[in-house]
C-alpha cells in the first residue's frame, strides 16, 4: 500500500485512527496498530510479510537471550546470529542476483542468475533490526519482553516500507506509555499533508522533467544534462522527504515521536554538511555502528570512513553504479576531512556552496543511470565531450515551459515553515494569523493533491526500491 493514493488516504488511513482511538487501554491500541500495519504491508507484499514476521520473530528470540547472557559467550553469539541472519536475508534478496551476474563476468562462470522480487522495505526494516542487536548488545536498550510490542516497532506502518531508520531506543518508552495530545494531532495532520503535497505536486511534476532529460542522455547539451540530473535531485529530494513527513506525522497522530530524517540539505555549504542533513537515520546508523569498528584489530579512521561509504552505496541498490557514488561521497568527505574544518571555513561561502551544489548534483546523476555505458554518455555531456552543444532550444523550452515549477522547488527547498514559526514566536496575532493562514493552506494543499490523485494509476515512492 502506498501513502499517495486516494484508498490510503480516504479509507485505510480513518479506520486506522477511529479503531484506535476506540481501541482504549495502550495495549489494545498496539494490537490496532500491529494488526492494521501488517494489513498495510501484506496489501502489496502478502507472501513477504511472513519473512518480516520470521525475522521479528529471530531477532526478539535472540533480544532475550542476549539479556538473560549478558557478558557471556550465548549472549554474544546470539547477538552474532541474530545480525548474520538479518544481512544474510538482505544479501539473498537484494544481492545474490548481482553477486551472481559478477561472478559469471569476471570468472567466466556459468552460474545461475537468482531472479528474486525485493520485498519492499527489506532494507529499512532489517537496519532497525540490527540497531536494536547491537544496542542490546552494548547495553544501550533493554530487550523487549513482550513479542506483540517488538512487532509493533519493527513492523509500524508509517515507517516500515521506507524509512527513516527508526531505533529502538527513540520509541522504546512510548511503545507502553504514550498519549496523543490536541498539539501531535495538529502537527501530525499538517505534516501528512506537507507531505503529501511534496510528493504529488512537486517531485510527480519534476520526474517527467528529469526523466525526459536523462533518459535521451546521449542527445543531451552540457547544460542540459546538469538539469536534468539538477531536477532530478530536487525529484529524489520532494520524494523522499516528503514520505519522511508522512512517516514522521502518521508517528505523531499515534503518539510517537520519530526523528527528523533530513533538514534541508541543499543549504549546506560542503559534502560533509550535506550529509547531517541528508537521510540522517542512514547517515548516523553507519556513524554509530559501523565507523568505529576494529579492521585488522584496530580502529583505522580512514579505512572506518571507506567502509562507511562502500556500505552506503551498496545499501541503495545491487548496481555498480551505487557503490561509484558511495565511493564518489567518501572520497569529498575524506578530502574535507584532510583539509579540515578551520580552513574549509575560510573558503568565501559563495564558493563552497557552488562547490558543493556541482558536487551534489553531480552525484545525483551518477544514481540515476544503473547502465554504466548511458553513465559514461552523462559524464560526457556533462564536460562538453558528448558532441551536442552547450544548450539547446529544447533546454531552454523545458525551463520556460517549467519556470513556475522549478521556482516552486527551488524554495521550498529552504526553511520557510521555520520562519513563519519564528515570525509567529514574536506575538500572540501574528501566531494567530500564521496558524489560520497555516490550516488554510494545508486545506487547498489537501484537495490539490487529492485532485492530482484521482487518475494517477500509480503512484510509488522512489526509495520504496530500496
Amino acid at each position: 500500500m502506498v501513502f499517495s493514493r486516494l484508498f490510503f488516504l480516504y479509507l485505510f488511513l480513518p479506520l486506522c485512527i477511529i479503531s484506535y482511538a476506540a481501541a482504549g487501554k495502550i495495549k489494545h491500541k498496539n494490537t490496532v496498530l500491529v494488526i492494521f500495519s501488517l494489513i498495510f504491508y501484506a496489501w502489496g507484499e502478502p507472501m513477504y510479510v511472513f519473512l518480516m514476521l520470521l525475522s521479528a520473530a529471530v531477532n526478539y528470540g535472540c533480544g532475550l537471550l542476549i539479556g538473560r547472557f549478558k557478558g557471556r559467550f550465548l549472549g554474544s553469539f546470539s547477538a552474532f546470529i541474530a545480525v548474520f541472519y538479518d544481512l544474510l536475508m538482505l544479501g539473498i534478496f537484494k544481492y545474490s542476483g548481482f553477486i551472481a551476474e559478477n561472478i559469471n563476468t569476471f570468472f567466466h562462470a556459468s552460474l545461475p542468475v537468482p531472479d528474486i522480487s525485493l520485498p519492499i522495505g527489506i532494507s529499512f526494516y532489517t537496519f532497525q533490526t540490527i540497531s536494536y542487536i547491537i544496542d542490546c548488545s552494548w547495553e544501550k536498550v533493554q530487550p523487549q519482553k513482550s513479542f506483540k510490542n517488538f512487532l509493533l516497532y519493527l513492523s509500524l506502518f508509517p515507517q516500515l516500507v521506507a524509512g527513516p531508520i527508526v531505533r529502538y531506543s527513540t520509541i522504546e518508552k512510548e511503545i507502553e506509555n504514550r498519549r496523543t495530545s490536541v498539539s501531535d494531532l495538529s502537527n501530525g495532520l499538517s505534516r501528512i499533508i506537507l507531505g503529501l503535497s511534496k510528493k504529488v505536486l512537486i517531485a510527480n511534476q519534476l520526474s517527467e522533467i528529469a526523466s525526459n532529460i536523462l533518459d535521451n542522455i546521449g542527445s543531451s547539451s552540457v547544460i542540459g544534462a546538469w538539469y536534468g540530473a539538477a531536477v532530478y535531485g530536487m525529484q529524489i529530494y520532494f520524494d523522499f522527504s516528503g514520505y519522511s513527513d508522512i512517516a514522521i506525522g502518521l508517528g505523531r497522530v499515534f503518539g510517537f515521536h520519530f526523528d527528523e530524517n533530513f533538514r534541508h540539505p541543499f543549504m549546506c555549504r560542503d559534502i560533509t554538511e550535506f550529509w547531517q542533513r541528508w537521510h540522517i537515520s542512514l547517515s548516523t546508523f553507519f556513524r554509530d555502528y559501523l565507523l568505529y569498528i576494529p579492521i585488522f584489530g584496530k580502529r583505522r579512521k580512514y579505512g572506518g570512513l571507506f567502509l562507511v561509504w562502500l556500505c552506503t552505496g551498496i545499501w541503495h541498490g545491487a548496481s555498480w553504479n551505487f557503490i561509484i557514488w558511495g565511493l564518489y561521497y567518501g572520497l569529498f568527505v575524506f578530502a574535507e576531512m584532510l583539509i579540515g574544518k578551520k580552513r574549509m571555513k575560510k573558503i568565501p561561502i559563495v564558493i563552497r556552496h557552488i562547490y558543493s551544489k556541482l558536487v551534489i548534483i553531480l552525484g545525483f546523476g551518477i544514481f540515476y543511470f544503473e547502465d554504466l555505458g548511458k553513465l559514461g554518455r552523462f559524464f560526457k555531456a556533462c564536460f562538453g565531450f558528448g558532441g551536442n552543444g552547450f544548450i539547446s532550444m529544447s533546454d531552454k523550452i523545458s525551463v520556460v515551459n517549467n519556470v513556475y515549477l522549478l521556482i516552486a522547488a527551488v524554495v521550498c527547498c529552504f526553511p520557510i515553515l521555520e520562519g513563519i514559526k519564528k515570525l509567529g514566536d514574536k506575538s500572540f496575532a501574528l501566531k494567530s494569523a500564521a496558524s489560520a493562514a497555516g490550516t488554510l493552506a494545508c486545506a487547498v494543499l489537501l484537495i490539490l493533491s487529492s485532485i492530482m490523485l484521482v487518475d494517477a494509476t500509480t503512484n510509488p515512492f522512489l526509495y520504496f526500491r530500496f
